[in-house]
């Protein structure tokens, strides 16, 4: 019995509220459905019809204003080839259950892990006006959380965990989102949005925040010019071509960029970034970093 509710709160997890209502009444409607079409069965039987088993429709819908992430661990697949699977889910185990209680108090909804990459959305399933300053803050509060708790595992699970980073990418756009439903139904986002996401975080930066010219015109539009630096130079992304990006680094400058590397020096992060120039008269949300 005790299994049953735990899985039945796991599935339960997977869906927004609005969206877990929604498979609720659709259930109880199919059921009412089944009934009728049981003691209709006989009667189609025998004037040689078949009974409708038209299936409800799909839910999904088109949000028009929203954020995703895409957050991945740099360095996870060297550092996991070392270790013991009960240590590997250890870790992920750690950082996710506490990025899962930062997007509580962010209000932000965590879609799925997929692996080592964490996806997460504003403006799903509930509109959000500041969708995009909403998205950096708890990417900040989650880099934040996972430099603290690799500090803290290091004891444990070996000193190169402290060398774990998050790489996150942000973009903004209108996404569909629904369940996919089957045998294992799934809350998902579809769309160019969710795409562009993940071409931000694989051309990102570990221990830094790279957002798209979308997602930086939707802080601006919030007041958050100050928070954008432009990486100089383009990113060719996969399937997008060359595309200007930025860095977000919130206002009070608790999100550091980290030692330069390699990596950085090539793609111009750095002392080589230069500051967005941008009209930042519009005045800022009320929302606390």
């Amino acid at each position: 019995m005790q299994r049953a509710q735990a899985s039945g709160a796991i599935v339960s997890s997977l869906f927004p509220e609005k969206v877990k209502h929604q498979l609720y009444e659709e259930q109880k409607q199919e059921q009412q459905k089944q009934a009728v079409q049981k003691e209709n069965a006989f009667s189609a039987f025998a004037n040689g019809t078949t009974a409708s088993n038209e299936s409800s429709k799909p839910i999904a819908e088109l949000f028009h204003e929203t954020t995703i992430m895409f957050a991945d661990l740099a360095g996870f697949t060297a550092w996991s080839s070392l270790r013991q699977p009960v240590e590997v889910f250890e870790l992920l185990e750690t950082l996710y259950g506490s990025f899962d209680k930062i997007a509580l108090r962010r209000k932000v909804f965590k879609v799925e892990t997929i692996g080592d990459c964490y996806l997460a959305v504003t403006g799903i399933p509930e509109p959000q006006t500041n969708h995009a300053s909403i998205m950096v803050k708890f990417a900040h509060d989650c880099m934040v959380k996972m430099d603290q708790l690799t500090i803290e595992l290091a004891d444990k699970l070996g000193e190169d965990t402290r060398d774990l980073k998050m790489r996150v990418g942000l973009h903004s756009g209108s996404t569909t989102a629904g369940v996919l439903r089957g045998e294992k139904g799934r809350f998902q986002l579809f769309g160019d949005t969710v795409n562009t996401a993940a071409r931000m975080e694989t051309n990102g930066i570990k221990g830094r925040i790279h957002v798209s010219q979308a997602t930086a015109d939707a802080l601006i539009a919030s007041g958050k010019s100050s928070w954008l630096t432009a990486r100089e130079g383009k990113i060719t992304a996969k399937g997008k071509g060359a595309m200007q990006t930025y860095f977000a680094d919130l206002k009070n400058g608790t999100i550091k960029s980290g030692t330069t590397t390699t990596s950085d020096t090539s793609f111009g992060a750095g002392n080589n970034d230069k500051p967005a120039s941008f009209d930042s008269s519009g005045r800022g949300d009320n929302d606390t970093p």
